[in-house]
């Protein structure tokens, strides 16, 4: 086996109770590296197409990327996958903090967990063995008090996951919540988890990562941190919000649920200053031996906003969803709702974007304060905001209707809610107008990843050639911001391969794996019916029509021309997209060659690439 794992997968059965210990060929790891790679190779294997994401037969994986717990520099992540009940297709959800290397320290690369319980439980990886135990007492609290009971529990060499009442309830926005602030947000896993019957998963161990050149790794990685010095401390002062009040002006955050021009909307937002939250931070901190340290933790809140002390600063995109996209420029009241979100187990972005879905619905008389329980949700309205994320969190009164998102709240309202129902295939959007070219993307095809990608609406993902790296760097467990602001961004990435595992590849052959590892999430999805250039893309998302006004005025995007440009670069069919039967030989993806073109392949259609 290559250094840098464990060689090691879990496997269990929470409707009978078994557990299963396998060691896959070195081959795996070579080709699909980790994390949501190996995921979606061995989902792709042993789940049949159609299978209800709420169900038994659905798998929830919970792995870690061949960097991960090593001296990577940012080696720190892990990634959740499953089918999503949220889109249909492949979900997966990548979070950082401490529990990822924590599970290798416990001797396993991932753990792979199907079936339902009949009872609430948790489980227990501890030392190489594992157990299911009893979580009777832990439903129904929140994220934060399981968290704080499992990890006094099992001691100072343990980390916890857990889903809050909202994954209990299968709240199809609800997410995995980890370190009291850090999430595996994305694709409604946290649902999966509670349908499960599965509430927290501890892990524990003092196992060693092995790794191929330890002198070399360690080399590396102070060269990374030396170089990074002018870069890592500012980034750990202000995190990632450091610039969403500029963002909130310059177009780069979508503005009062994608409709609104923030110098129009909203004149005055400096409130949302990354000074005014600085002042209350009680604590900086980050993942696991991460330089940067771009997390706090917060002192107690303003009156106003009484958020309790050790509550996390909230990262850009929960900035933006419960900032500029509620029409809110109060950020303590920002803090208050990530806050919440985080304690029942809500995934921030979504949460936030069907908040403002509901003051749009309530602006055009759709819903009234008979439907809303009361509440007046007009845009702005803080208060509405904190008591509408509280009944989302527990399903109750008009929460109900919220927690699946604003694709099903939609379907339940009715009539003209539809049109303020601002998604793709499902899944709510991050908060990066495409429209703005944001400059952190580097030319990414920014409309098309949100369109295309398997995860569709995902802004840390990608679409196209230009996005081979980006799954590497996801399936190896690495942070995407370990590259910003480097002259050679991809330098320590190939580098901490090759000292860390022992295979010594290039930039274009560890891309060869990452392209392999962006075909096998799309045939998940492509599998379960969901062909990407069908979905159904919100108007206000390219800019159809265009502002008139403001820092966008004019720009429209082309949706069709991005999206079939990288379908011909990636030799998907541009009606079917389905890749080729030479791409998938080329992949090494024979199986799937023979699955998806049984006779010899015909012309596809294929657009040239000019």
């Amino acid at each position: 086996m290559s250094r840098g794992y464990m060689g090691k997968y879990l496997f269990i059965d929470l409707s009978t109770g078994k557990m299963t210990e396998e060691n896959p060929d070195e081959s795996l790891y070579r080709n699909f590296i980790g994390g949501y790679g190996i995921g979606s190779r061995i989902l792709y294997n042993r789940q049949k197409a159609g299978v209800d994401p709420l169900g038994p037969v659905n798998t929830l994986g919970l792995i870690t990327g061949g960097l991960t717990g090593t001296p990577a520099t940012f080696g720190c992540r892990w990634v959740a996958v499953g089918k999503s009940p949220l889109t249909g297709g492949w979900g997966d959800a990548n979070c950082g903090g401490y529990f990822g290397p924590y599970l290798k320290f416990a001797g396993y690369d991932g753990v792979f967990i199907t079936g339902i319980s009949e009872r609430p439980v948790y489980l227990l990886v501890d030392n190489g063995k594992a157990e299911i135990k009893d979580a009777a007492r832990l439903w129904g609290k929140t994220t934060h008090e399981v968290e704080e009971t499992l990890e006094t529990e099992y001691g100072p060499k343990s980390r916890a996951i857990a889903i809050g009442p909202a994954g209990e309830k299968m709240s199809l926005i609800s997410c995995i919540m980890h370190n009291r602030g850090d999430a595996a947000g994305r694709s409604g896993l946290g649902a999966v988890m509670g349908s499960k019957g599965l509430k927290a998963v501890v892990v524990r161990g003092d196992k060693k990562v092995e790794i191929a050149d330890p002198e070399g790794a360690n080399k590396l990685r102070k060269e990374h941190i030396e170089e990074g010095k002018g870069w890592f401390p500012n980034f750990g002062i202000y995190g990632t919000a450091g610039h969403a009040m500029e963002s909130a002006h310059s177009g780069d955050s979508p503005v009062k649920n994608w409709g609104g021009i923030g110098v129009i909307d909203m004149p005055d937002n400096s409130r949302l200053d990354k000074e005014i939250i600085r002042e209350y931070v009680a604590k900086r901190g980050g993942c696991w031996h991460c330089p940067s340290g771009c997390k706090a933790t917060m002192k107690e809140g303003p009156e106003e906003y009484r958020y309790p002390a050790g509550a996390h600063r909230p990262e850009y995109e929960t900035t933006a969803a419960f900032g500029s996209m509620c029409l809110n420029a109060e950020g303590h009241a920002v803090v208050m709702a990530n806050h919440l979100s985080n304690t029942y187990g809500l995934d921030t972005i979504s949460t936030g974007t069907v908040l403002a879905f509901a003051m749009e619905c309530y602006e055009h008389g759709i819903i009234t304060r008979a439907d809303t329980d009361g509440i007046e949700m007009t845009w702005g309205n803080q208060k509405a905001m904190m008591a509408m994320i509280e009944k989302m969190g527990k399903r109750e009164g008009f929460g109900d209707v919220l927690a699946d998102g604003v694709k099903k709240a939609a379907e339940k309202i009715g009539g003209d809610a539809v049109k303020y129902a601002v998604h793709i295939g499902g899944q709510e959007l991050g908060l990066h107008d495409p429209k703005a070219g944001f400059i952190a993307f580097q030319g990414k095809p920014m409309m098309a990843m949100y369109h295309m990608d398997a995860t569709p609406g995902r802004h840390t993902t990608g679409f196209g050639p230009t996005q081979f790296t980006g799954y590497v760097i996801g399936a190896a467990g690495y942070c995407m911001h370990s590259n910003i602001g480097l002259p050679d961004p991809m330098k320590y990435l190939v580098g901490f391969m090759r000292t860390v595992t022992g295979w010594d590849r290039s930039l274009e052959e560890l891309c060869k794996d990452g392209e392999r590892i962006g075909n096998m999430r799309h045939l998940f999805s492509l599998r379960e019916g969901d062909i990407p250039i069908q979905r159904h893309v919100h108007p206000r998302i390219p800019g159809r029509p265009p502002f008139e006004e403001g820092p966008l005025a004019g720009v429209s995007m082309n949706v069709e021309e991005q999206a079939y440009w990288n379908l011909g670069a990636l030799d998907w069919d541009p009606v079917t997209n389905k890749p080729s039967r030479k791409k998938l030989m080329e992949l090494g993806l024979n199986d799937i060659a023979e699955e998806l073109w049984p006779e010899p392949e015909g012309p596809t259609g294929i657009m040239p690439i000019q």
